[in-house]
């Protein structure tokens, strides 16, 4: 440091440095858990055998060594990023002990300034920020991080956000002082403004919260001794933090974004939209076209005179001529009487199968769904090829088809980790016949 920092300069230091000293040590600097990371990388999609990650504002590295075990075929090469030298050292220290020493490169850098000998332009498949996005700001961080990425590079990072649609004075007067929060919608606006495809979202639960704040909470009951001023002021500041998760909780959470630059050259190569009228021929010649017989061309249109039809839930893909490349539809279900969705059909033009239009058309509705405010959707499917939107065993949650079926096959995605997860039979609209 030099002589030239303030009275008011050297008070902000101590703070910021007895607050992570507080931090020593803990499992985790924000919410999250391995399970969100896994869930994360999920929606990635395909990764190189062994991708390039990474991770700005590691702390002690929770993500960097999950994502060093586990992205790609083979393990990720992950350059870890934190202001904070301590978090590097435990890093560097849990790497050894894991075996991961050689995948895991620590860098001693601020976010807002990277050395662009260590992080350049370019070079990463992966930029991977769990809850440390908030540090440069969600507008900031979008903008400056796409130039760090390879092309067809993913970036994945947290946000701090609004919940309840009309957050009270209380919660606001917290976080309006903090960070100012925005909603989902708001975010996935920005993202979309600021030149990415939103891949994924992933609502963090409530559990997550935990795994950052138990640990925290106990950590502050059991501080004892003569504290500076400066972790006097650590200590209220995070006292103050916890009592308001406990008094507004439900009114905020954290997000999980997933999201991918559009290609150079105007705009994405399969732009997905709702149906319209006008679309109506073109869906059902997709959808013969796609499929050996007329049944699934005929689902849709007994759909569409079915009480299970959704407005705005069923997309195509453009191709670029403008003709429908796609085609993807979600309908109303229940399990055990709770209400879900049902995604199918889900037909690509064989001219334009295996170029990506099918997955450009799922991620978009699946996107609008929860935009809706919808928390389940099941599909019956190939199980190499919806995991990649994050499906996952719908046995896992306790749902079953109403007939037989590989396990694998039937797979669910939770959309709103904040809603209970119904179990039991799944009840199909009529017009699928079962």
């Amino acid at each position: 440091m030099t002589d030239d920092f303030s009275d008011a300069d050297n008070t902000g230091i101590a703070f910021f440095e007895a607050f992570l000293t507080l931090h020593h040590g803990l499992p985790r600097q924000a919410p999250g858990s391995d399970a969100s990371t896994r869930a994360l990388l999920s929606l990635c999609g395909p990764l190189p055998e062994r991708p390039r990650v990474l991770d700005l504002g590691c702390g002690p590295g929770r993500s960097a060594l999950l994502l060093a075990a586990e992205a790609g075929a083979h393990g990720a090469e992950v350059t870890a990023v934190d202001l904070h030298g301590p978090f590097l050292d435990e890093l560097r220290t849990a790497a050894a002990a894991r075996g991961l020493a050689d995948r895991v490169r620590t860098v001693e850098a601020d976010m807002n300034a990277l050395p662009a000998e260590e992080v350049g332009d370019g070079s990463f498949d992966l930029v991977w920020a769990e809850g440390s996005a908030y540090i440069a700001g969600f507008d900031t961080a979008l903008a400056r991080w796409k130039r760090l990425l390879a092309p067809g590079g993913t970036l994945v990072l947290t946000e701090c956000e609004w919940t309840a649609a009309e957050p009270s004075a209380g919660a606001r007067a917290f976080w309006d002082a903090q960070c100012p929060l925005r909603s989902t919608a708001a975010n996935v606006a920005a993202a979309q403004a600021a030149g990415y495809r939103v891949l994924g979202v992933h609502p963090l639960p409530d559990s997550d919260w935990d795994e950052y704040y138990g640990p925290l909470a106990e950590r502050v009951r059991d501080r004892t001794g003569d504290d500076s001023p400066a972790m006097a002021g650590a200590l209220a500041a995070t006292r103050e933090e916890l009592d308001v998760r406990a008094r507004h909780g439900h009114e905020y959470g954290y997000t999980g974004y997933v999201l991918r630059p559009v290609e150079a050259g105007g705009g994405d190569v399969w732009p997905a939209r709702p149906e319209t009228a006008a679309d109506t021929a073109a869906v059902r010649a997709v959808n013969l076209a796609a499929f050996e017989t007329p049944l699934e061309a005929d689902l849709v249109d007994a759909l569409r005179a079915d009480g299970s039809w959704l407005p705005g839930l069923s997309y195509v893909a453009e191709a670029p001529d403008g003709s429908v490349a796609a085609h993807a539809l979600l309908t109303r279900c229940e399990v055990d009487g709770a209400p879900a969705l049902a995604l199918a059909p889900v037909a690509v033009d064989p001219a334009y199968q295996r170029s990506g239009a099918g997955s450009s058309v799922v991620r978009a509705l699946l996107a609008a769904a929860r935009e809706r405010g919808e928390s389940l959707v099941l599909v019956l499917g190939h199980p190499s090829y919806y995991p990649r939107f994050g499906f996952t065993a719908a046995s896992r949650f306790g749902i079953r088809a109403p007939f037989e079926v590989p396990d694998e096959a039937m797979m669910a995605l939770v959309l709103d980790g904040s809603v209970p997860v119904p179990a039991g039979t799944i009840t199909y609209p009529a017009p699928f016949g079962v």
